[in-house]
């Protein structure tokens, strides 16, 4: 047995486990992420090549780091056609491990954190984008009652319900005043489309960063991080994914500036036009949905910035996060006052 990376858990205790489930066989576990987010590690048993994820060690709020959630949502669009992992078994004792966890495949590919894709050539960008697109409008082509996530949330009103509770969030806070998120506040209810009652499954965290390409192709192999996804309206997603377009690369790593046509990069319409190729029955993106995804991150800014005052801030980047409320707030107002919307 073979162990690296701070693990939270005793290894030995996991072996016995996968040799109780699969027989026996050597065991490697390396962990690749922290921080908030729930503990991952690679796992090797045997020939078997997985994915560990599970609770972090220490108290959790209700309804935090919800890896049932997870392992549920990809024991439903495995079968349908998603590009997400095989899930192999979920554990909630958590005698075996300090906390509940999961396996799922590993699946192989590429990861992309910054959306320029520097690091490939010019006239491999716009695949890689499109293949972007490709996997969001197959992952919204899944009517949830089809796969059994009828009651994986609240179905209906999304966006007045998050609205609710991101503006809630904002005026709650201690943060200086920054007037643009105050007039994000007043425009968006007051330019909301009418609920269309579409009801698809919402990522919520829906970006390059958080897709796996195929090693060679461009195309999406597996869809990570499900934390923080639930029954939604889809250009919620949508919204989400056009916002690298309206900020800058100092930005959070946007592409706003850059000669996208140099780049390789497609254009936003382009984006939106083969999203909406391969999800026909998603209305149109509207200036609303694009505004509500930059006020969204700017109140979540505020809350980062909240945190690193307090001293309770998790990433050692919370300092430099937190002006960037007003820098997103800003980009939201030039969709505002572009757009010829009521302000």
């Amino acid at each position: 047995m073979t162990a690296s990376g701070d693990l939270d858990f005793d290894p030995a205790a996991l072996h016995r486990y996968l040799d109780g489930r699969f027989g026996a066989g050597r065991l490697e576990v390396e962990r690749i992420s922290g921080g908030q987010s729930n503990p991952t590690y690679f796992v090797t048993h045997a020939d078997a090549r997985m994915v560990l994820r599970k609770k972090p060690v220490g108290p959790i709020l209700p309804g935090a780091h919800a890896i049932e959630r997870e392992y549920r949502v990809l024991g439903a669009l495995h079968p349908a056609g998603v590009p997400v992992a095989r899930p192999i078994l979920i554990e909630e004792d958590a005698e075996v491990l300090g906390t509940p966890f999961y396996l799922m495949e590993r699946v192989e590919g590429r990861v992309f954190s910054d959306c320029a894709l520097p690091d490939l050539p010019a006239a491999e960008r716009r695949g890689i984008w499109m293949g972007l697109a490709d996997a969001l409008a197959r992952m919204h082509s899944v009517r949830p009652a089809d796969v059994g996530l009828e009651d994986y949330g609240k179905p209906g009103n999304y966006f007045g319900r998050q609205l609710a509770r991101w503006t809630r969030q904002w005026r709650e806070s201690d943060s200086d005043p920054i007037p643009e998120i105050d007039r994000l506040a007043d425009w968006l209810p007051a330019n909301m489309p009418e609920d269309d009652g579409m009801v698809r499954l919402a990522h919520g965290d829906f970006r390059m960063g958080n897709m796996l390409f195929h090693p060679t192709e461009p195309r999406v192999v597996a869809i990570l991080d499900w934390e923080l996804s639930t029954l939604g309206h889809p250009l919620a997603d949508v919204g989400f994914c056009a916002m690298p377009w309206h900020s800058a690369p100092d930005e959070y790593g946007g592409i706003l500036g850059l000669d996208l046509a140099t780049e390789g990069i497609p254009s936003e319409a382009e984006f939106v036009a083969r999203y909406h190729a391969g999800a026909p029955d998603v209305a149109p993106l509207l200036p609303f949905h694009k505004v509500f995804a930059l006020f969204r991150f700017a109140v979540i800014f505020v809350g980062i910035a909240d945190r690193a005052r307090a001293g309770s801030a998790a990433g050692a980047d919370a300092g430099r996060l937190g002006p960037l409320a007003k820098r997103f707030a800003v980009r939201a107002m030039e969709i505002v006052e572009g757009g010829g919307h009521r302000v």
